[in-house]
């Protein structure tokens, strides 16, 4: 059994964020966002709530900030090793971005609650030897480069995020959107999910549908 074996059967809930506070030494995080990710996870760790976390994996961290000698503000990447924290996931999946498949990778956190509850946070990773130089790059900092770059992380996050779980074997019947970074995964799901024309819905297409069959999306 893989390590997240055990943990995908009763995690139904999916919880998507681009960045989480895990841990000082983990650099996934750059502010408010991540932090009230983080704080969520740990009091689901606390209360025992079925959730599952998917984030970045983020290589390079936001950002370490310094002054150079002229006095100037400066920022450098802010590395860390999922080695030392994660543990890798049996699993890899194809994600086309402009024509071209981009493998996806999981490592596993595990968020640990007081009375031993844990709940696994999915940190995902374009850095293997299948994908080409500038894929490679994708998850490697947290909101770097520009408008292209931020969109292929998102691709990877949302729609890469969806066939992760899928392939680990979770079993999701409901999405949290941590701000819309992940908002994609609701165009994979609506390709994977297709209502049934005579079926009518009046709910709201954010919240879903009672009759429908696939996970509802909140944010």
């Amino acid at each position: 059994m893989s390590p997240a074996g055990a943990l995908v059967r009763n995690r139904h809930i999916a919880y998507f964020s681009m960045e989480i506070a895990l841990r000082p030494e983990i650099h996934s995080y750059a502010g408010g966002l991540g932090v009230l990710a983080g704080d969520t996870a740990r009091a689901c760790a606390a209360l025992e709530l079925p959730l599952v976390f998917v984030t970045l994996v983020s290589r390079d961290g936001y950002l370490a900030q310094g002054i150079d000698a002229q006095g100037r503000q400066i920022d450098r990447p802010d590395p860390w090793d999922p080695e030392q924290w994660t543990s890798p996931l049996m699993a890899k999946v194809p994600l086309p971005i402009e024509g071209r498949d981009v493998w996806v990778r999981p490592w596993l956190y595990l968020v640990v609650g007081p009375s031993h509850y844990t709940v696994p946070v999915i940190m995902l990773d374009t850095d293997l030897e299948e994908n080409a130089s500038e894929d490679r790059q994708i998850t490697q900092r947290l909101y770097g480069g520009d408008q292209a770059y931020r969109l292929r992380q998102e691709i990877v996050l949302g729609v890469g995020g969806v066939r992760v779980l899928t392939a680990l074997g979770f079993r999701i019947h409901t999405c949290h959107l941590n701000e819309g970074h992940a908002a994609l995964l609701c165009a994979e799901l609506l390709r994977t999910h297709r209502r049934p024309a005579e079926v009518p819905c009046l709910k709201s297409p954010a919240i879903g549908c009672g009759r429908f069959a696939a996970p509802a999306c909140m944010t």
